[in-house]
C-alpha cells in the first residue's frame, strides 16, 4: 500500500512538473523545481511518518526543509526579534536640564530645570539665549555636555560662534555617581517589565542615532551604555 501511495504521489509529480516545463521561464522553473521538490520531499515524509517508519521520515523532512531554505524555514527560523514601538521617547536628567529623545525622528528637545531661564523648552530660546544658557551651564559638566548635545543637533557651527573649544568639550563628564535602575530604563525608553532582548535592541537603535561617529554625541553615547550596562547587570 506504501508504495502505491509513493507511485501515485511520484505521478502526480511528474504530471505538474510536465506541464510546468513546458510553460515557466528558467528562472522560474528552477525556483518551482526547488519548492516542489521540498514539499515532495516532505509529503514522503509525512507517509513514512504515518506508517510508523521514522527512521525515513526525519532526514526526508530534514532535506525537504534544507531543499526549501529560508522561505521553507521562515517560520522555525525567526526566532524572537524585539519588535520597535512606535512614539518611544529616551529621558535624560542632568541638575539643570532634562532633554528627550524621539526614536523615531531622532529629534530632540529639553527643558530648563535650573538658572535664568529655569521652566523654559529649549526649542523655545533663541541663539543668544541658549548661548547664555550653555555658559550658565559650566558649573555642572553634565547638564553642559547635554545642552552641548542638544546645541549640535539645532546650530551647526555653535562652537565656533559660542567661542567653544570643540575637541576639549566633544568627551564624556564624569559620572555623578551610579546610575539608578529607573534612570537607565528612561534613558533607553523602556519600561521596568523590559527583558534583555528589548535592552539590547533599544540600545543599538539609540546608538545609531547618537553615537559620535555618525555625528553625535559623546556623552549621550556614554550614558546609553552606562544604561544598558546597569540593567543587563540587574537582569
Amino acid at each position: 500500500m506504501i508504495y502505491l501511495i509513493i507511485g501515485l504521489i511520484l505521478l502526480t509529480a511528474l504530471l505538474t512538473l510536465g506541464n510546468k516545463f513546458v510553460n515557466a521561464n528558467p528562472a522560474n522553473l528552477a525556483r518551482g523545481l526547488r519548492l516542489f521538490g521540498g514539499a515532495f520531499l516532505m509529503v514522503l515524509a509525512l507517509v513514512f511518518a504515518l506508517t510508523g517508519r521514522f527512521v525515513f521520515a526525519i532526514p526526508l523532512f530534514g532535506l525537504g526543509l534544507s531543499v526549501l531554505g529560508m522561505s521553507g524555514l521562515n517560520w522555525l527560523s525567526s526566532g524572537y526579534k524585539p519588535q520597535k514601538t512606535s512614539g518611544q521617547r529616551s529621558r535624560v536628567r542632568t541638575a539643570m536640564v532634562e532633554m528627550e529623545l524621539d526614536h523615531d525622528s531622532g529629534h530632540m528637545t529639553g527643558i530648563v530645570l535650573a538658572g535664568t531661564y529655569q521652566g523654559r523648552e529649549l526649542d523655545q530660546l533663541t541663539e543668544t539665549d541658549l548661548e547664555a544658557f550653555w555658559q550658565e551651564t559650566a558649573q555642572d559638566g553634565q547638564s553642559q555636555k547635554l545642552v552641548e548635545a542638544y546645541l549640535d543637533r539645532r546650530l551647526a557651527g555653535w562652537r565656533e560662534h559660542f567661542q567653544a573649544n570643540g575637541a576639549e568639550r566633544q568627551g564624556s563628564a564624569a559620572s555623578s555617581g551610579p546610575m539608578t535602575d529607573e534612570e537607565a530604563y528612561q534613558i533607553l525608553g523602556l519600561t521596568p517589565d523590559a527583558g534583555d532582548a528589548e535592552i539590547r535592541a533599544a540600545h543599538r537603535r539609540l546608538m545609531m542615532r547618537v553615537h559620535p561617529d555618525q555625528g553625535g554625541s559623546g556623552f549621550l553615547a556614554a550614558k546609553i551604555n552606562e544604561a544598558k550596562d546597569t540593567l543587563l547587570r540587574r537582569h
